[in-house]
């Protein structure tokens, strides 16, 4: 009786694939017009700067106390975090060792302290690591497209091979561009800042919905190859009805995980759980919502213009 359910029960995830993509395109949209915007606020490994991290022995100061103790030393926009219970990062422009000193001087000043790390990362290495982050992700997308348009080149029929690498491509693009949209925000108004286990993050979100993907795609070609060519936009469906469960099981395991470290993992684990926590959901959406359904309305888009032609 299970077999019979599963073998009969189809869903119909092609049928409003234009709200998919108004909502997606929503999402995209701001996104791009909030970093047009407000730009993204980027660490001191990008920009260069000092970053001090302090544990205060009694009641952490407040931000302002902290600013109007260190004004003499015209360190800049001082970015301060808490962390702990009694504990706060630093970061400002950069210092050199005496004037390093004379800083932590000033803050034991305001509550007796011990500093847990100093690290200054000057302008043009974080220059240099930002240009490589950027090359990086470009060369991870490139790669990506080039081995799924590879992986189905057995399958050109009815949709071309190549367009099973530009659907994933698109659908990477919307699964990065809005996690990066919400960091835009949150630097604009909370001074979030994306530093290197963010990029990490967002590399490891890359590979993750390509993943899911590929498993879609890779369902899709094995209907065809098994059942032959029938209607691709039921053998679409039928593809996708036999993943749902594996994508939803896969994505709900990693997201507990992701949201005990979001909530329990401490200061320096925060942003980072919860780029995964966008990226993925992001991603789950995309695979199923996007990717797949971008194969269909090619299929019906290239069906209108042979139509056309005769």
């Amino acid at each position: 009786m299970a077999s019979l359910i599963h073998t009969t029960m189809q869903f119909n995830f092609t049928k409003y694939s234009k709200v998919y993509y108004i909502i997606s395109g929503i999402l995209i949209i701001a996104s791009i017009v909030s970093l047009s915007m407000f730009g993204l606020k980027f660490g001191i490994e990008f920009v260069g700067g000092s970053s001090m991290q302090i544990d205060f022995t009694n009641a952490r100061p407040s931000n302002e106390a902290v600013k109007t103790a260190l004004k003499t030393f015209n360190l800049g926009d001082i970015v301060i975090q808490p962390t702990g219970s009694n504990g706060e990062i630093l970061q400002f422009k950069g210092v050199d060792e005496a004037m390093h000193q004379q800083i932590l001087a000033e803050l034991v000043k305001l509550s007796p302290a011990t500093e847990k790390s100093f690290q200054y990362i000057g302008p043009s290495i974080g220059n240099e690591l930002r240009n490589k982050t950027e090359l990086a992700i470009f060369l991870a997308l490139l790669a990506i497209t080039l081995y799924i348009a590879f992986a189905f080149r057995k399958v050109s029929k009815p949709v071309n091979s190549w367009k099973y690498g530009i659907a994933s491509l698109i659908a990477l693009f919307h699964d990065v561009i809005i996690p990066i949209g919400v960091f835009s925000i949150l630097g604009h108004l909370f001074n979030v800042e994306v530093t290197i286990p963010i990029i990490a993050a967002l590399l490891t979100i890359l590979g993750f919905s390509v993943h899911d993907t590929i498993v879609i795609f890779d369902r899709i070609r094995e209907n065809i190859l098994r059942r032959g060519m029938g209607q691709f936009e039921d053998t679409v469906n039928w593809s996708l009805t036999q993943t749902l469960g594996r994508s939803i099981s896969t994505v709900a395991t990693v997201e507990f995980v992701l949201f005990a470290l979001y909530f329990f993992g401490g200061e320096t684990l925060k942003y980072f759980a919860l780029t995964l926590i966008i990226g993925i959901t992001s991603g789950a959406y995309s695979s199923i919502f996007i990717a797949s359904p971008l194969l269909v309305s090619w299929y019906k888009h290239s069906l209108k213009k042979e139509l056309k032609g005769k």
